[in-house]
């Protein structure tokens, strides 16, 4: 109940964000109910319809973390100072963290299967009823426990996600500190050197599988002939790998931004960089890896339409789409996190203009790292898919 009337008096920006959240849980709960509709209208394809099942897990993985990043900027579930006392913990706020999470991508579910129902037929009166009925499986009988089990997947994932994922540590009135006294500067992240070595054992794997192809393997969406599981394994470990170095490559970023005799504007845009890295640098990372696998897509499909459905559509929008949103959730937590600091650099007769170029050079900085890195990252994963 505490939950639903945060909900009722946020500001009309957290309200978008967690209807984006719901409108990603719909999304990946169509997918899950589409599979479902493939599996009962096929009883005999049982591996299809598992690896069908197995390709909702990226939209799932992608929903869930914008999920938690969503989570993570509410304001109404940011532990304050004197709410102690009236039992509301940290402990208790992130259960309520849990339940607001939950209840937004609980409404996505049910608007999936309203939406499912009325394309596959089961509902009438309303327009489009019955229109993708063959790809649904119309006509067969739908199990409900079997629906509902798949529907309460998102939420509960999104859910325990969003409870045990730990939360900045927010600062109370009187414990900004002067911007201008000596700080230690941040710790470097220590996931760089694995993120390297897992994309290194990635490509690895994926070259000695390309070599050692036969005719099985698993049918990519659009292309004719099937790649071999050790191909998407190595795909998978890249893409894992610029995960864990993103955090390690947004403070090299900031470290680069204040070498060779820096101003004011790169000291502080590079020492925020450097605070902020392991904030941004994990949403960072997944972007990275989501754009390196469409820019090694587009090269596989060059000069050729590839024979995508509306599910694969579908699919890798929520993709990139929930990516974007997270890193764009994730900022706003760097934000947050920068109040009280800008508050005292405005106090202290710090122009406006510096801290815009700070912040301009914090993305110059990261779009110089990040850029070629992904490119390069494309280009190998691609180079063992080339007929």
């Amino acid at each position: 109940m505490l939950a639903l009337r945060l909900a009722r008096g946020a500001h009309p920006l957290v309200l978008l964000r967690r209807l984006s959240v719901a409108a990603a849980s719909a999304g990946t709960g169509f997918l899950l109910l589409c599979t479902l509709g493939y599996a009962v209208a096929h009883p005999a394809a049982s591996s299809s319809s598992a690896l069908r099942l197995a390709w909702c897990l990226p939209p799932l993985a992608a929903t869930v973390q914008l999920a938690v990043a969503v989570a993570r900027t509410d304001p109404a579930t940011r532990p304050r100072a004197g709410l102690s006392a009236v039992g509301l913990g940290p402990g208790r706020m992130r259960v309520i963290a849990a339940v607001s999470t939950g209840v937004s991508c609980l409404l996505g579910s049910m608007v999936a299967l309203l939406f499912f129902l009325h394309l596959r037929g089961d509902l009438s009166g309303l327009p489009f009823d019955g229109a993708a009925g063959e790809l649904l499986g119309a006509g067969q009988s739908l199990p409900l426990g079997a629906a509902l089990t798949l529907l309460a997947v998102v939420p509960l994932v999104a859910a325990g996600a969003s409870a045990f994922t730990p939360r900045a540590k927010q600062l109370r009135p009187g414990d900004e500190q002067d911007p201008a006294a000596p700080e230690a500067p941040a710790p470097a992240p220590n996931g760089l050197p694995w993120g390297v070595a897992l994309m290194a054992a990635g490509l690895a794997l994926e070259t000695y599988a390309a070599r050692g192809a036969g005719t099985g393997g698993i049918a990519l969406p659009g292309r004719v002939a099937a790649t071999p599981a050790g191909v998407l394994g190595g795909w998978a470990a890249c893409a894992l790998g610029l995960t864990l170095a993103g955090p390690g490559l947004a403070f090299l970023s900031g470290r680069l931004l204040q070498c060779l005799r820096p101003g004011a504007a790169r000291l502080l845009g590079g020492r925020a960089l450097m605070e902020e890295a392991r904030r941004i640098g994990r949403p960072l990372g997944v972007v990275c890896a989501v754009a390196s696998g469409a820019l090694a897509a587009g090269s596989l499909y060059a000069g050729r339409r590839p024979e995508v459905g509306p599910l694969t559509e579908l699919g890798a929008g929520l993709v990139v789409g929930c990516t974007l949103l997270a890193l764009l959730a994730a900022a706003i937590e760097a934000r947050q996190a920068r109040a009280h600091t800008t508050a005292a650099l405005l106090r202290l007769g710090a122009p406006v203009s510096l801290l815009r170029g700070a912040a301009g050079l914090r993305a110059v900085a990261l779009l110089l790292v990040f850029g070629p890195l992904t490119w390069a990252v494309a280009e190998l994963v691609a180079i063992p898919l080339r007929p």
